[in-house]
């Protein structure tokens, strides 16, 4: 079954009304699950680079290969997970409607929106999901197991530190003056540039997942990997990509 086109459109009148709801959808409790979120995963990082220091002064080219690594993985993730949360679910599934489904269809609604998150409710979240990827990190014994350990710890390590800048290289691609430091960062694509990930919020709202660089948007992109993915799982379980988005339509809160 063919993909469905995206009924969005972020320029649509009727679309202010589902914005105005999703940012509703931002509550005190949530806040309060990012706070605790920030604080911890940055506690969990700085306790895992003060034990990677010392053994990776003796690996330092393994140890720099794997963080490199890290960040390629990074940004596929942030496109596995854009896709996901923009694809499938819907705001109101418990939990992770709240977390990771509302804020990307808010986007999607109103992208400079996330111009206006502060530090918390733009981080928050990545820090969430990230938690447990860090957790395991820290807990990988890299004493007696050979450099091996090391490196995957340097690896997931790298991985959940681009996972949790992520978002703040999405808000600064739709900033209109971010820091020259930034613009520079972005020129040379080391974050994600604004005029690559503008080409997301145009139709038909379905390319360049990918947040943190980019980097993974041109090979996906190519082999049409999320439109194979989405016709694989529709004829595996049924469920049309997008549906949330086609019910808003026919209520007349979306294009």
């Amino acid at each position: 079954m063919a993909t469905t086109a995206h009924p969005r459109s972020e320029a649509s009148p009727s679309s202010h009304k589902r914005a105005e709801t999703l940012a509703q959808g931002y509550s005190r409790t949530m806040r309060v699950v990012e706070i605790i979120s920030i604080v911890s995963f940055l506690a969990l990082v700085s306790a895992l680079g003060f034990k990677l220091w010392a053994p990776a002064l003796h690996h330092p080219l393994g140890v720099a290969i794997a963080a490199f690594l890290g960040f390629l993985g990074a940004d596929l993730v942030s496109g596995l997970v854009h896709w996901l949360a923009d694809t499938w679910g819907s705001p109101d599934m418990p939990v992770i409607g709240a977390a990771l489904i509302r804020p990307f269809r808010h986007h999607h609604l109103d992208p400079l929106e996330i111009t206006r998150h502060d530090f918390v409710e733009t981080n928050g979240a990545n820090c969430l999901i990230s938690l447990p990827v860090a957790a395991g990190a820290l807990a990988i014994s890299i004493y007696g197991h050979g450099s091996w350990a090391l490196y995957l710890a340097t690896f997931l390590g790298s991985l959940v530190a681009w996972v949790m800048g992520t978002n703040q290289f999405h808000k600064w691609s739709h900033t209109a003056k971010p820091p020259r430091p930034v613009v520079w960062l972005q020129r040379i694509k080391l974050v994600l540039p604004a005029d690559h990930h503008a080409k997301h919020h145009s139709a038909p709202y379905d390319r360049n997942y990918c947040i943190t660089v980019g980097w993974w948007n041109g090979p996906l992109g190519a082999i049409g990997f999320f439109p194979r993915l989405e016709r694989w799982i529709t004829r595996l379980t049924g469920h049309l990509p997008r549906a949330d988005d086609l019910q808003l339509k026919e209520k007349g809160l979306a294009k």
